[in-house]
């Protein structure tokens, strides 16, 4: 099977669709397209995957003077997938992600594609992407009610890497520098990211650190601020601290040592936390889409995570952490919650839903 992926993005394109590439490495020959200048680029180079790169940009909520170029660069995207679709001749298109696939799409219109929708909601460019696929791939139940075709739905949960969780809670804890006579506190503002979380905690980082380690992985564009900001802690209390711009390989790590997290609400929490049982305080972004808070809340509904809105992170950040780490009983109930979510053949059940749409592509050819 000759496959192309569609993806950008960390959390809702790229890791989940890095997950299905693995669980399908030995059935097809894959090629990537990405966005230029796409964050996606560094992370699927990492992977060893051939890599192509379109223009690629959104329409949804675009200024008027910014419209007339993200259209230039539609038109543009969808050209260059064409170029890409004649010389690669995929049997089989695979999309997750938002608005760099639509080009594609349309340039692909017939050949057998598959969406993935990684977050509860879908937004718009998903949506749209939804009227090319012949199936659509969800998360969760909840999400089957925003789409029009049920026989074209699966059901198959959030995809997550085989590698992430390679680490035992011993190993992952040596890998850090972490201590094992105390709780761990992991803290992740996504790939970019959240400046609202990464101010929070070092205003209170004193006051946690009395509480658990610390593991606070404050994305690259804080990281400069966050390391100057923290250079006035104690030895103590920097032995208990343990920041980090990003991880790659060594996530897995901080997922399977800490006993709570406090995050934003992306695609990701639905399958990466599951995956490790990880109880969970949630901080939905509050300037975009509401698909975080809708994420959030499917958590929240299932005992599985607390939200904590991003307005209130200075006042209750320090309380809600101290609370569920001074209340075992909470927290494990929120574990077994959230490991109740994990659906572990998510990828395999992707890979051949993509087998089967080149199954078939191949039939008709044949």
């Amino acid at each position: 099977m000759r496959l192309l992926i569609c993806a950008g993005g960390t959390g809702g394109g790229v890791y989940p669709a890095l997950a299905v590439l693995q669980a399908l490495r030995n059935n097809a020959m894959i090629l990537w397209v990405g966005g230029e200048g796409g964050m996606e680029t560094r992370l699927v180079q990492r992977a060893n995957v051939p890599f192509k790169t379109i223009p690629a940009a959104g329409l949804h909520g675009v200024g008027l003077r910014s419209l007339p170029g993200n259209l230039a660069r539609l038109v543009r995207g969808f050209f260059a997938s064409r170029r890409i679709l004649a010389e690669y001749k995929p049997d089989a298109l695979f999309f997750t992600g938002g608005y760099l696939a639509i080009p594609m799409a349309l340039a692909g219109a017939r050949i057998p594609s598959l969406l993935y929708v990684p977050d509860i909601e879908p937004a718009l460019a998903l949506k749209t992407l939804a009227h090319f696929a012949d199936r659509i791939a969800v998360t969760a139940e909840s999400s089957c009610r925003y789409f029009r075709h049920p026989e074209r739905l699966a059901l198959v949960g959030y995809p997550t890497r085989s590698k992430l969780a390679s680490f035992t809670r011993p190993e992952a804890r040596s890998v850090l520098n972490l201590k094992d006579d105390s709780p761990v506190l992991l803290v992740f503002g996504g790939s970019r990211g959240a400046r609202s979380i990464n101010n929070a905690v070092i205003e209170t980082l004193p006051t946690l650190l009395e509480k658990a380690q610390v593991i606070h992985i404050t994305g690259e564009l804080d990281w400069p601020s966050v390391e100057a900001r923290t250079k006035s802690l104690t030895p103590e209390q920097a032995s208990r601290y343990h920041a980090f711009p990003y991880l790659h390989e060594e996530m897995g790590a901080a997922l399977s040592a800490a006993d709570l997290v406090v995050s934003r609400a992306g695609a990701s929490t639905l399958g990466e936390y599951p995956l490790f049982g990880l109880p969970a305080i949630l901080v939905p972004y509050p300037y975009a889409w509401r698909y975080q808070k809708v994420n959030a809340d499917f958590l929240v509904e299932r005992g599985a995570a607390l939200l904590l809105e991003d307005a209130r992170l200075a006042t209750d950040l320090v309380p809600t952490v101290t609370g569920l780490l001074g209340d075992p009983q909470k927290l494990a109930s929120m574990r077994t919650a959230m490991k109740n979510q994990f659906r572990p053949q998510a990828a395999a059940d992707i890979g051949s839903l993509l087998l089967g749409l080149a199954g078939e592509r191949s039939v008709d050819h044949g």
